[in-house]
């Protein structure tokens, strides 16, 4: 892949490097993440700049890095061009984006055990009075499975897949409580947005 950008304002720039990984999350970045990652070089400055194949196909938009230092590690992240599409059509539709929320609050994700599979599911740690979840009659400790019959593999899944719902739809969760199975229906409401800070920098614009 080639990563666009100019990153310190040296002028446009063209770096190139291999996709490392798709689907990163759990960084720590944003509330939301499904990232491309790149070792293509990204400096701040690149944000916004595309990454593309040597076809010339879009395969994302450079987003941010991991970095101690604030230079490039060779750990660089980009939005895939999938949501940007997502996003770019519901701005121009609604003027904004508007993004499905449960409020919940779920357990940190524990590192996988290389000798057990990972379990199905989150558990979860808060639910926000007359909340969605709460009204639904989600509680503190539930572990949830499954929502529309998909099975939920950690805590970045669940919360991408409710964004994507449309505020005042129905769906039904799964949930184990000790130890049963019910179905929950929960209608969806609209999340606001919420700022995050870590040590993965969000990159200056161009």
């Amino acid at each position: 892949v080639l990563a666009i950008g100019n990153p310190f304002g040296v002028g446009q720039t063209v770096t190139q490097g291999i996709i490392s990984a798709t689907g990163r999350s759990d960084l720590g970045i944003n509330t939301y993440e499904d990232f491309v990652q790149t070792d293509a070089a990204i400096n701040p400055g690149n944000s916004g700049g595309a990454l593309i194949d040597v076809a010339g196909n879009l395969i994302g938009v450079n987003t941010a890095i991991f970095s101690q230092s604030g230079g490039s590690l060779g750990i660089g992240f980009a939005i895939p061009a999938k949501i940007c599409q997502q996003v770019m059509n519901a701005i121009l539709k609604d003027g904004r984006v508007v993004r499905g929320w449960l409020g919940i609050s779920l357990l940190p994700a524990e590192r996988d055990d290389v000798l057990q599979p990972k379990e199905k599911g989150v558990t979860v740690a808060e639910v926000l009075p007359d909340g969605p979840a709460a009204k639904a009659g989600i509680q503190r400790g539930d572990k949830i499975i499954k929502v529309n019959e998909e099975e939920i593999s950690s805590a970045s899944h669940l919360i991408n897949f409710v964004a994507l719902q449309k505020p005042n739809s129905t769906i039904q969760i799964e949930i184990e409580r000790a130890g049963k199975t019910m179905m929950l229906e929960v209608v969806v409401t609209e999340r606001k947005a919420q700022d995050s800070a870590s040590q993965y920098i969000p990159l200056p614009g161009q």
